[in-house]
């Protein structure tokens, strides 16, 4: 079968990025002149079951290509830029063997299983890995899980599409989980435990990073709202010394080898080895991370993705409500695989708790992140406003954390009749002298978490005054909420503060959806 097309097809590259990343690998092949597949296949790869399964890669111009995998075995030649791609049936979960490339030399990946392909990425919190969240003494000693492979990207960010990856597949163990994500290693054995099939999860998260660094440069430079964060950014790149500020951080590493010999000598702790943060390759740059840890897996079908990010983003949370959809189209539109599902953890509970009602940024980036469910198709989100710490951006709880992104993925995409939604704001109405709230997505009763008192939800007048109320559970999805303070209600807030008092809850244990009633002007509405 001969390709007429010279760059990779929209189901193995996506159409944003095909050109660059075509480019990159005619660079390969011309340096190799010999068959190769993308760096995300190794050995112990899990490839996504019941799915038709693309595979290509570069050779020499004019190659032919056989690739046998499971009994198939399907050939073409490469086009005259030396890319080659076959598509093979779909594969039912287990292990499907040897996968096997052969042209002018031979490939030959073993271990090769058929599953559940998930993608965990985001910052911090994604990345936390299981040694450093809670019960990792007890998790990772009976993590002997051969059907669950992991694979990790560690790259710097790059402003040009790469298709490099760091480390090949591993079987999860107890010598390899304890580095990886904790919330995307316990979603993945939920799913394992529940499913009976292999699970492949892909683990780049950033921490610190922020979400426009996951965005490709074009989309963002197409919107006139992203000019100022982009202009931005010029002037940082301008104004960066790079080949200065590593002159120093030789400087700082030779002072700090003096340093360490000396405290070894005197048995102290050892000083830390100083770290060149370098804006141009960081996880803050627009479209950096996109580059480095998006375009090297996208050779690889995907069942979805679960998400935990936005910290780095709250103080700009109205920018947020377009950022973040953006980032979701651009990943399923480069993929080509249509609107795979993408799940996300709302931001947690944080910082210092206040007495009064006052305005929050944290709280915004809440809102924007719920409004994403019905922006964007195939979407979820799990709560987690009970599971933060005061003092402490990384909650170490992340198996529960994981539980409800599991949730969202049984019911969704598995068929299992679990609870999976929070509940969520759907309509406002005056009854009185009180205000009567009805929540949607609530498919079991509400109940009230540590005292029976419903706790959280504030009420305003005309004046955007907001004092706190009295709330009461009224049959299966509605609230009642009153103040004497306020005689003329017109809005309600629940759970609007960085680390607000709440307690309402369903049975099913899934935390109520932070909301307001009003549309007033949030504190970050400029912030650009």
């Amino acid at each position: 079968m001969m390709l007429t097309s010279i760059s990779p097809p929209a189901s193995l590259f996506g159409p944003s990025r095909r050109l660059a990343v075509c480019v990159a690998l005619l660079v390969a092949t011309h340096a190799h002149a010999e068959v190769k597949l993308p760096e995300v296949f190794s050995d112990g790869m899990v490839l996504q079951r019941d799915m038709p399964l693309p595979i290509g890669g570069t050779a020499a111009p004019g190659e032919q290509v056989t690739v046998r995998l499971a009994g198939q075995q399907k050939s073409t030649v490469a086009d005259g830029q030396g890319n080659w791609r076959v598509t093979l049936e779909a594969l039912s979960a287990g292990a499907v063997g040897d996968l096997v490339v052969t042209g002018s030399n031979k490939i030959t990946l073993s271990d090769v299983l058929a599953g559940e392909v998930w993608v965990c990425s985001g910052q911090s919190n994604m990345r936390w890995y299981v040694r450093d969240a809670w019960n990792a003494d007890l998790e990772i000693p009976k993590a002997n899980h051969r059907e669950i492979r992991l694979l990790t990207l560690n790259s710097p960010g790059s402003q040009t599409p790469q298709t490099r990856c760091d480390a090949p597949w591993v079987a999860c163990t107890p010598q390899t989980v304890g580095g990886f994500s904790a919330v995307g290693y316990y979603f993945g054995l939920e799913l394992h435990e529940r499913l009976k099939v292999p699970v492949g999860l892909i683990h780049n998260a950033w921490g610190g990073s922020a979400c426009e660094a996951w965005i490709p440069l074009d989309r963002l430079e197409k919107d006139p709202r992203y000019a100022p964060l982009l202009e931005r950014w010029e002037k940082i790149v301008a104004g960066y010394d790079e080949a200065g500020e590593q002159a120093k951080h030789e400087v700082r590493v030779a002072k700090w080898k003096k340093e360490q010999a000396a405290a070894k000598a005197a048995g102290r702790p050892a000083p830390q080895r100083p770290r060149l943060d370098n804006p141009l390759v960081g996880q803050h740059r627009p479209a950096n991370l996109y580059n480095s840890r998006l375009t090297p897996l996208m050779p690889l079908p995907i069942r979805g993705v679960i998400w935990y990010q936005g910290e780095n983003n709250a103080g700009r949370a109205y920018q947020y409500r377009e950022l973040f959809p953006l980032m979701i189209r651009s990943w399923r539109e480069a993929w080509g695989q249509g609107d795979f599902p993408f799940y996300w953890v709302q931001l947690a509970d944080f910082k210092p708790m206040h007495a009064e009602p006052r305005e929050s940024d944290w709280a915004e980036l809440r809102e924007a992140q719920t409004l994403t469910l019905d922006r964007e198709p195939h979407t979820g989100q799990a709560v987690i406003i009970d599971l933060g710490e005061v003092a402490d951006i990384h909650p170490r709880k992340k198996m529960e954390v994981a539980r409800r992104l599991a949730r969202l993925a049984l019911a969704n995409e598995y068929g299992f009749k679990t609870a999976h939604k929070s509940p969520r704001f759907d309509r406002l109405e005056r009854v009185d002298d009180a205000l009567v709230i009805t929540l949607k997505d609530c498919d079991q009763p509400l109940r009230t978490v540590d005292q029976p008192e419903v706790l959280g939800f504030t009420v305003a007048g005309a004046d955007r005054k907001w004092r706190h109320a009295t709330a009461e559970i009224l049959g299966k999805n509605q609230i009642r909420v009153h103040c004497d303070q306020v005689t003329d209600p017109v809005a309600v807030r629940y759970a609007w503060a960085d680390n607000p008092v709440c307690n309402l809850f369903t049975t099913a244990g899934l935390p109520v959806t932070p909301f307001r009633t009003d549309d007033w002007p949030g504190k970050t509405i400029h912030n650009q």
